[in-house]
């Protein structure tokens, strides 16, 4: 069953999601090319989380999801998530400062400073404890993190939920950056605007039906 509300402009696919079952919804088909944003909208708990979780290849889910041709079970996890790379609306952290994270051995440290600054952050944030960083900090971080080794796909999971609406500004235009130089992204977010702003189709999901019930006699 291809997912109601989607709507393409017809480009060559780069990410084509078959059959993709996700509990509580029916199977999900649909494409996103180069170049196009997809944002995922629908009431809470309808399952865009565990859409995109399923499609990065970190949760089991029926289906296949392909990637220029080839299917995510068909390479090493690891090298997907490479490609297709998810950043979850509560990112985690490993190690005391983000600099370990952003900044493993043969990274591109100027794409990372780039980016950083992009955003509005100071350099220096990467080496204080992540404990000391405001939570909008270290999103911003995340979103640095999610960008920085230039994957194929971006899966973003409420990318500015928690930052101010100048802080929300850069990261829409870095994300809409990140279009416009190629790469396909889907998105879920709670603010309208921003999917009118940033989408190119749109996936409507609907609320889970609930269980039946009959009184007794």
């Amino acid at each position: 069953m291809a997912a109601s509300g989607l709507q393409s402009r017809g480009t060559l696919a780069l990410l084509r999601v078959e059959q993709l079952t996700i509990p509580g919804l029916p199977s999900l088909s649909f494409e996103v090319g180069d170049g196009e944003c997809l944002a995922v909208e629908g009431p809470s708990g309808t399952g865009k989380t565990r859409l995109l979780r399923a499609i990065a290849d970190l949760d089991e889910a029926p289906g296949h999801v392909f990637l220029d041709g080839a299917e995510r079970h068909e390479m090493p996890a690891s090298q997907w998530r490479r490609h297709v790379r998810y950043a979850a609306a509560e990112p985690g952290w490993w190690g005391e400062t983000a600099r370990v994270s952003l900044l493993p051995p043969g990274s591109d440290e100027a794409r990372v400073l780039k980016l950083v600054g992009d955003l509005g952050l100071d350099s220096a944030l990467l080496d204080r404890p992540l404990t000391q960083l405001s939570t909008g900090e270290r999103l911003r971080l995340a979103l640095v993190r999610a960008m920085s080794d230039q994957p194929r796909v971006l899966l973003l999971d409420e990318p500015t939920g928690a930052l101010d609406t100048a802080s929300a500004a850069l990261a829409e235009e870095l994300i809409r950056y990140q279009v416009l130089a190629g790469r396909s992204v889907i998105l879920v977010s709670h603010d309208p605007g921003q999917i009118e702003r940033l989408s190119d189709l749109r996936l409507q999901l609907a609320a889970p039906r609930k269980a039946e019930t009959r009184e007794q006699p």
